[in-house]
């Protein structure tokens, strides 16, 4: 299943009624050029769950993912907002342990 896809899934399982009104998913562009992932996760499955920091630098190739204040927070390059989501669904299924990433 592609991420974007995945992603609609992960939000809709997530929509109670409740939830949807306090959270949500915000992806934007930036003006360097890039991307700007935020996800809230209070009151999912992966509020307070650990995520070790990534990060990768380079002209047009980076990326950083972390977890902050109970947000996944994911930043990078005008082409890596599928790698963006896919560390985020790839942390939800392994339950904080360390990911690798394809550089």
């Amino acid at each position: 299943m592609d991420n974007l896809l995945w992603l609609q899934d992960w939000y809709s399982s997530r929509c109670n009624g409740d939830w949807e009104h306090q959270q949500g998913i915000s992806i934007q562009t930036l003006d360097n050029p890039g991307w700007d992932v935020k996800i809230e996760l209070i009151g999912t499955e992966q509020e307070n769950i650990p995520f070790q920091t990534i990060e990768r630098k380079g002209d047009e190739d980076w990326i950083t993912c972390k977890v902050k204040d109970n947000q996944f927070l994911g930043i990078g390059g005008k082409k890596n907002l599928d790698e963006i989501l896919q560390i985020f669904r790839t942390w939800t299924r392994t339950n904080g342990k360390t990911i690798q990433t394809n550089d």
